[in-house]
């Protein structure tokens, strides 16, 4: 079991950013262009409330420059449709390029080869894959807890009602809000990072559980003092 650290809400995370502005701004800076996210992801709701909580919460100057879609959608067409959303934006010379394209979908119970595909057709396109095994939900547990066991997607939601305090429910706003207001999302990537280490040498469909959503919270939490 890792060590516990003190917890730290997200609201106070962003308020040492600010006091830390300068280490922030470097990064920032550094970037030649203002980078344009587009996020596409399986469910309609789940995910988009949670990246859309975390929009919100950017400069008012960058909430243009995330575009959230929630497709209702699996695995290799939601890397499909994000694949198509990044060539018409290509094609609008209207518009600048999407400099980041996320595509955000689970394993479930969905066959290993369907999985495998829609990670290799992300590879080949420069489609960021967000992928998770079990579920997304898996990303909500690594705020309270570093699980490493391979659990179904269903015991997620068991952990996280205990967790909580209420029953988890798809949807229900509460969820993101505890997580943003009184969980430690810096926890959460190291946890999330931690298990990336421990798969690193399987296959995806093996990898059990893992998820990529930390990676994507990274680059946005570098906005946030943008």
């Amino acid at each position: 079991m890792a060590k516990k650290n003190k917890t730290i809400s997200f609201s106070d995370f962003l308020n040492q950013l600010k006091e830390n502005s300068i280490t922030t701004s470097k990064v920032v800076e550094s970037k030649e262009e203002r980078k344009y996210f587009l996020i596409v992801c399986e469910g309609e709701r789940t995910e988009p409330q949670y990246f859309n909580y975390f929009r919100n919460l950017l400069p008012k100057k960058l909430l243009e420059t995330i575009e959230v879609n929630g497709e209702g959608d699996n695995t290799l067409n939601i890397v499909r449709k994000a694949l198509a959303y990044k060539e018409e934006r290509e094609n609008n010379i209207l518009l600048p390029n999407y400099d980041e394209v996320w595509a955000v979908y689970d394993k479930d119970d969905f066959p290993n080869e369907r999985y495998h595909r829609a990670i290799e057709l992300a590879n080949q396109n420069n489609i960021n894959s967000g992928h998770s095994n079990q579920s997304f939900e898996l990303w909500y547990v690594l705020h309270f807890e570093f699980l490493h066991s391979a659990l179904h997607g269903s015991d997620y939601i068991k952990i996280l009602s205990k967790k909580l305090g209420f029953k988890y429910e798809k949807n229900d706003e509460r969820v993101v809000r505890y997580l943003f207001e009184k969980c430690d999302v810096r926890q959460a990537i190291k946890w999330a990072r931690q298990l990336g280490k421990i798969h690193e040498d399987e296959n995806p469909s093996n990898s059990c559980p893992s998820t990529q959503i930390y990676k994507l919270v990274e680059l946005l939490l570098v906005y946030c003092e943008a």
